[in-house]
């Protein structure tokens, strides 16, 4: 949140101390004072440990309030009103003189005050935000009129979320634990935390028919008796690789991590640390890639809605097959039939194996960021910097798709067919997202 303020300030100093009625654009028309909104949300979404599927909630729906913002004002956008699941045409109010760029970071900031907590946790960006317009010299008319506009937005996109079925799901019933069924997930060490989100294959759908719609192959039948067995080859290959890790592999483990909660033991000890989830690490990429090709605020706030969108999208079909197969971790596995004391590299997370969700995840988003910013795009990811966690490059985003995918493997937390199986359904998905959204009329991305 403090960079964010930061950047507000520097805008702000920008126009000077004698301004005129239209310099508040230095602030409102600055594709990073957007990428730092974004990252602002980040933050909040870490300091609650939101679960990564409901993170991918929070940003896909800050992010569409933000882009209708943008349609209504930019005739080179169309609305997503139509192009996703129960969306209606936008209100029709009077946009007389209204910012809607500044409109996009209001809206952004208050529906993601609103899908997160603790209440009010991101007004006061939005206050700062609405104080360094007014001392960057914005008439009290065009003020009003983008607030109001804003607001209208503000309340669609919230009274349209809330038709998805997310509140209904917080009351459903629990993943029932089978210990005696072989081959079905239990939960792990060491917190032996309960099924996360047994019912996100619920949640109403963005652009995808359906939850099954990308529906990947079976994985290979549970076997440990026979060691010339798919899955028995898949398991120890888990093991070889976690015992004989080199640093490099070590290091994209970390890298890609993006354990919203870790769980930490010390003796009797238990603590939590906390990194971004898969989608946080991907919206933060985002950031990256737009400030390096230098795009302007409205394909800035474009590039971030579309990513959401295939973000949200690909949880809900990765997690419609991760409870349809209920397969069994690695870890279990292995204590259970090789070595009890085995561990692995990272911390298994709290829900079946098949398929993998940053395999999902990444290949989609990857998919997405590709066509927006082209082909062989080269960058530098600091993401994890903050955590500790030295950078990596990367050639493409399906560079940084593929190493996501092996992390997984890498960190002893999945079987190969796992990341796989998961690579093939996020690019499918990815390639869907990207043939039938819409979105930018003259020129469909700075890919080509």
């Amino acid at each position: 949140m403090k960079q964010i303020l930061i950047c507000l300030v520097i805008a702000a100093s920008i126009v000077g101390c004698k301004t005129k009625p239209d310099e508040h654009v230095a602030i409102s028309n600055n594709p990073i004072v957007f990428c730092k909104t974004v990252k602002a949300l980040n933050d909040v979404v870490l300091e609650n440990n939101f679960a990564p599927m409901i993170a991918s909630r929070n940003y896909a729906y800050a992010s569409i309030a933000a882009y209708e913002c943008i349609a209504a004002g930019n005739k080179n956008y169309t609305s997503l009103a139509g192009q996703i699941k129960d969306l209606t045409a936008m209100p029709k109010v009077d946009t007389a003189k209204v910012d809607f760029n500044l409109a996009a970071l209001f809206s952004f900031i208050k529906v993601g005050n609103a899908v997160t907590f603790p209440e009010g946790s991101m007004m006061a960006l939005y206050n700062q935000l609405n104080d360094s317009v007014q001392n960057a010299g914005i008439t009290k008319q065009c003020l009003q009129n983008t607030i109001a506009f804003s607001d209208t937005i503000v309340a669609t996109i919230l009274a349209w979320s809330k038709k998805d079925n997310y509140a209904q799901t917080r009351s459903a019933e629990k993943y029932t634990v089978l210990n005696n069924v072989e081959g079905r997930w239990v939960p792990t060490p060491p917190a032996y935390a309960p099924a996360v989100e047994y019912h996100w294959m619920d949640i109403r759908t963005l652009v995808i028919d359906s939850a099954s719609q990308f529906k990947p192959i079976l994985p290979p039948a549970y076997n440990v008796k026979d060691k010339s067995s798919v899955f028995y080859k898949a398991m120890i290959e888990v093991k070889n690789i976690g015992d004989s890790l080199t640093d490099e592999q070590k290091h994209i483990a970390n890298f890609f991590d993006d354990n919203p909660f870790k769980m930490n033991v010390s003796g009797h000890v238990m603590f939590a640390t906390k990194k971004f989830s898969p989608p946080g690490h991907w919206m933060n990429i985002v950031g990256i890639a737009a400030e390096k090709s230098k795009t302007d605020f409205a394909t800035t706030v474009c590039a971030f809605t579309q990513t959401a969108i295939a973000l949200f999208d690909a949880f809900i079909s990765c997690w419609d097959e991760k409870y349809r197969s209920n397969l069994v971790r690695p870890e279990t596995v292995i204590n259970k039939n090789i070595n009890a004391e085995w561990r692995p590299f990272i911390q298994t997370p709290p829900f079946p194996s098949y398929t993998s969700g940053h395999s999902v995840t990444s290949a989609a988003a990857a998919e997405v960021m590709t066509k927006i910013f082209g082909e062989n795009f080269n960058y530098r990811d600091s993401s994890e910097r903050e955590f500790g966690v030295p950078d990596r490059n990367f050639t493409s985003f399906k560079h940084a798709a593929d190493e996501a995918s092996i992390s997984r493997l890498y960190g002893g937390i999945h079987y190969r067919f796992d990341l796989t199986g998961g690579t093939k359904q996020g690019e499918a998905l990815g390639k869907f997202i990207v043939k039938k959204l819409k979105m930018k009329k003259m020129i469909e991305c700075l890919g080509g």
